[in-house]
């Protein structure tokens, strides 16, 4: 390539420079080892177990209920329906699902500016199900050492049975856990039935890729997903203060940490309470180390707790080495009616009184929900037109949706122009949570009206008290 000059330019070769003594080769990357995380018992893990039977048994037991002759929940996306215990939702009713989406972003707000990662530690389908799955592995491999020896050793008689019997058992629950998914969205009878007997390949298809996204991040990925897939963990800083309530290590107590025996007077030997004994570390499912301070790893478990006071138990110390506290908290000793009142402070309190009002007009909307709808459509083919009788009619087409579980008798009736007449058989009779559509006339005496667009009112009336009322407006058309 010549210079804008016409001049060569002069080649410079790069010598790569070789380092020096000392110096430190840092990888970019580091692959993740696998976590062997320890059992434990107390009472953060009895908690972590009390949810994971509350969170399945409606999960796995929901779909089986029954109200009336209908699956109690069951989100019908084929017939446009949903089902919640006694509602009947439409597609229509869309606002409700916003108006749940966005209380429940608010509940999350709250709860994490009140406690951290509540949802995280407890109620997450992520935990949930990888404490299920560690369950199954350490009844099948045995606890933390057991695993940590059979996963070391060759391939040996023991380690491909455990290894076989434990796959099997994983893949059992995840194929239940798709089949049940599935089950909120086809009546899980049906889709029972259809699967014993392949059919219905969109139904086997997402039972399979349910039940493989459990398996792969219950059984596999694990902390994996709460570190890199989740966004929660990444902007959780910013809905934490420092009178949030996170698992606390407390560095002025603890420190200096040291290994040692029961018989060891700590203040004489100028330790702190901490005997390095890392067992909050190996209970950790993500395998961090609390002692290091908040991670955006950590998802507020608190098995740690538990295993600490254990050993401060064993040791003679006082508990709360590691606890449930606040940074305030712990950088200036305060006590727990002090952390109590710090939890009403404003940020706490517009949640509160935000989530409070959107629930109940979200509720109060429910309740005041009238149980029919309807939707009206000109007929295009003929926008007015001169009968017998020398009356004008405008045609009309009515979709009148019952939204009730029994069979409906509507009544139909116009207002809005003098001497306006609905041209109607009889009544108007729509199945249970069925949509009905009714051809409509309207006449009024000719020149009753002046020419132009008139708006009406078309009324349903149902013919069972409290089974609806609706009105929808529309224009009635006189030519010129």
């Amino acid at each position: 390539m010549q210079p804008d000059n016409g001049k060569p330019r002069k080649i410079i070769p790069i010598t790569p420079v070789e380092p020096e003594d000392g110096d430190k080769m840092v990888a970019m990357f580091a692959s993740e080892q696998k976590v062997y995380s320890r059992s434990i018992s107390g009472f953060f893990s009895r908690w972590r177990w009390a949810m994971v039977f509350l969170t399945q048994l409606f999960f796995y037991g929901m779909p089986w209920l029954q109200w009336g002759q209908r699956q109690m929940v069951l989100f019908d996306l084929e017939a446009r329906r949903f089902y919640l215990f006694g509602l009947v939702l439409y597609p229509q009713d869309f606002i409700y699902l916003t108006g749940l989406l966005i209380i429940s972003a608010l509940a999350l707000f709250l709860f994490t500016a009140v406690a951290g990662r509540l949802w995280c530690g407890f109620s997450c389908p992520q935990t949930v199900y990888t404490e299920i799955f560690m369950w199954i592995e350490r009844k099948v491999e045995g606890d933390r050492s057991a695993r940590m020896r059979i996963d070391k050793s060759g391939w040996t008689f023991e380690k491909i049975w455990k290894k076989s019997l434990k796959q099997f058992l994983w893949i059992a629950v995840s194929l239940w856990t798709g089949f049940t998914f599935v089950g909120f969205f086809v009546p899980i009878r049906e889709l029972g039935s259809q699967l014993l007997e392949l059919q219905g390949n969109w139904q086997i298809f997402w039972v399979l890729f349910y039940g493989f996204a459990t398996y792969g991040n219950a059984g596999y990925m694990r902390e994996q997903v709460c570190k890199y897939m989740c966004p929660y963990a990444r902007f959780q800083s910013a809905m934490f203060d420092k009178d949030t309530m996170i698992v606390s290590y407390d560095g002025q107590r603890g420190e200096p940490r040291a290994p040692r025996t029961k018989q060891v007077d700590a203040q004489a030997q100028g330790l702190g309470d901490c005997i390095d004994c890392k067992l909050c570390v190996q209970v950790c499912p993500v395998g961090i180390d609390i002692r290091n301070g908040l991670q955006y790893e950590c998802i507020g478990c608190g098995l740690c707790i538990d295993a600490c006071n254990s050993v401060m138990d064993k040791m003679g110390y006082a508990r709360g080495l590691i606890r449930m506290s606040t940074q305030n908290a712990i950088a200036r000793a305060w006590k727990q009616a002090q952390i109590i009142r710090r939890v009403f402070r404003p940020r706490v309190l517009i949640y509160t009184v935000v989530l409070l009002g959107l629930s109940a007009a979200m509720i109060g909307s429910l309740i005041m929900r009238e149980p029919l709808k309807l939707n009206v459509i000109r007929d295009r083919a003929s926008l007015s037109r001169i009968v017998a009788g020398g009356k004008l009619e405008n045609v009309y087409r009515l979709q009148i949706m019952n939204a009730t579980e029994q069979e409906q008798r509507y009544r139909i009736t116009a207002t809005g122009l003098d001497g306006l007449e609905v041209v109607l058989e009889d009544e108007v009779v729509v199945g249970p949570a069925e949509t009905r559509g009714v051809p409509v006339g309207l006449q009024i005496p000719y020149g009753s009206a002046a020419p132009g667009s008139h708006t009406v009112y078309f009324n349903v009336d149902a013919v069972t008290a409290g089974a609806g009322r609706t009105s929808e407006k529309a224009v009635f058309l006189v030519p010129r």
